[in-house]
């Protein structure tokens, strides 16, 4: 084994700490370290005050109590159809729960536009709103591939609602995770597992 010169002159150094002072029978005495207390104790925690307990409280559990008491609520708490007149994929969205389910309970109006946003999510057909409602041979409303114009109306109005309702999953859909709607009166046997029946329309997967 090889060794460097300078390791070896460093081990050779003579260490020249002074002995620790001794009694008058050869025991060594212990030093006290100055600005050391020889007795300190460790610190005791100090409780979290009540506030601050229930703050963290707060920020490790959700509330599951919805936001709104019903649909109803959470369809009028939207906003006016004016202010979102630009935001196109939420125009087709209402377009699509206006022709397919104006006339029908708010349930079944939320049910449709959310089989329109499972499409759109699927990977099974197109991947926007818009492009889902334009598909050829989907939606009987649409002509051309082009949607035809609501008239602003309340029914328009809350059409546009239940979209917002639908697209930010305020309250939870009847309808599930279907991809498929029909009136009652057809029967289109397209052998899938229903989901649910609401309004005048069956709902599958």
């Amino acid at each position: 084994m090889t060794f460097c010169a300078g390791a070896l002159a460093n081990a050779a150094t003579l260490n020249l700490t002074p002995l620790p002072q001794q009694d008058s029978h050869g025991n060594a005495m212990v030093q006290p370290i100055p600005g050391q207390e020889q007795n300190a104790l460790p610190s005791a925690p100090v409780p979290a005050t009540q506030s601050a307990v229930e703050q963290q409280d707060g920020a490790e559990k959700t509330d599951p109590t919805p936001e709104y008491a019903s649909l109803s609520d959470a369809v009028a708490a939207q906003e006016d159809v004016a202010a979102l007149e630009d935001d196109r994929e939420l125009h087709c969205l209402a377009t699509g729960v206006y022709f397919e389910a104006r006339s029908e309970p708010l349930s079944g109006q939320l049910a449709v536009a959310d089989v329109i946003l499972n499409r759109s999510t699927s990977g099974r057909f197109p991947g926007s709103v818009c492009s889902v409602i334009t598909q050829r041979g989907q939606f009987s409303f649409v002509r051309g591939g082009k949607l035809p114009k609501a008239p602003e109306n309340a029914q328009w109005r809350r059409a546009m609602a239940v979209a917002q309702v639908a697209r930010k999953n305020l309250w939870e859909s009847p309808a599930g995770d279907a991809l498929y709607f029909h009136a009652r009166y057809v029967n289109p046997n397209l052998g899938r597992a229903t989901v649910a029946t609401v309004g005048n329309h069956i709902f599958y997967r």
